[in-house]
């Protein structure tokens, strides 16, 4: 656990399509000052708009995660947003020329090499955390997700499908030790085939392909090379719940336990978590780690 903000040394770019814009778009990481967070700069827009990482600016959660203020929107942040928890970048500016984030291959394996190459580097600023002090928990339609004590991030998650090649998987990480980019980066998104050809025909999933999906048929996976992972698929889910949960702005110290849950759920509990101050405390790093 570091006691310091980190920022990254320099800056780094990549090129991809948007998931469900299907468009192309440049994402460039910059390095930021001490207390700045994670912020995305529209720069295809006039006056480069700005919108802070954070839940309270979510607007929608039905396909991906969104941001929206004053009109303006960044879509499809989950990946990158966990790939900056995973390498415990507080401060930096993303630079996007669309409006929804590339999707690269599904994971946010490539986003943690541009944070490698890039390098974080240690600020003056210190590190504070929001410390789970009482179990929270949010419920609905069998899905759940909820936030319990603990001495380090750590995050549990349970999926459950109705289909022969998944069915139920459990995984569960903590944070520490380089596990994010070993262990959870390279999962990728996933979705079953009749699901894709239906957000194919809405005009949904214009960008989505074998290249950048995991896709599933009734009996079968359609990509070639396979899986990355055996439980590949619930972990892709934790990879999607850190970076929902990134939007608290400071990192966790807690247990994060989900069952089916989605970017919808989540949000929820971020909202109840906040507004129930007697479940957290804000501590520096030097007396969380006392």
């Amino acid at each position: 656990m570091d006691f310091c903000q980190h920022t990254l040394t320099r800056s780094v770019q990549c090129t991809g399509v948007g998931l469900h814009s299907g468009r192309k778009v440049t994402l460039t990481l910059k390095p930021a000052p001490v207390n700045y967070g994670i912020r995305f700069e529209r720069t295809d827009l006039p006056h480069k708009p700005v919108i802070s990482a954070h839940f309270r600016n979510v607007i929608d959660t039905s396909l991906a995660t969104t941001l929206g203020t004053d009109g303006v929107i960044v879509s499809t942040i989950e990946h990158l947003m966990a790939a900056f928890v995973g390498f415990h970048i507080d401060n930096a500016l993303v630079q996007l020329d669309a409006y929804e984030a590339p999707i690269m291959d599904g994971s946010a394996g490539p986003f943690a090499s541009m944070m490698k190459e890039a390098g974080p580097r240690a600020q003056s600023g210190k590190r504070y955390f929001l410390v789970v002090k009482e179990p929270i928990e949010m419920e609905d339609k069998g899905k759940k997700v909820g936030l319990y004590p603990s001495d380090t991030l750590r995050v549990t998650c349970t999926i459950n499908f109705d289909h022969p090649l998944l069915k139920q998987q459990r995984y569960s990480v903590s944070l520490i030790d380089g596990f994010f980019e070993k262990e959870i980066s390279r999962a990728r998104t996933f979705g079953f085939l009749h699901e894709v050809d239906y957000l194919k025909r809405n005009g949904f999933a214009k960008g989505g392909s074998l290249e950048n999906a995991v896709v599933i048929d009734k009996d079968r996976i359609l990509n070639p090379e396979g899986l990355r992972y055996t439980d590949e698929f619930v972990r892709h889910k934790i990879l999607d719940c850190i970076g929902d949960l990134s939007l608290l702005g400071m990192p966790i110290i807690g247990h994060i336990v989900a069952h089916k849950s989605g970017h919808a759920l989540n949000h929820a509990l971020l909202q109840r978590f906040i507004d129930q101050k007697s479940c957290w405390e804000t501590l520096e790093a030097s007396v969380a780690l006392s």
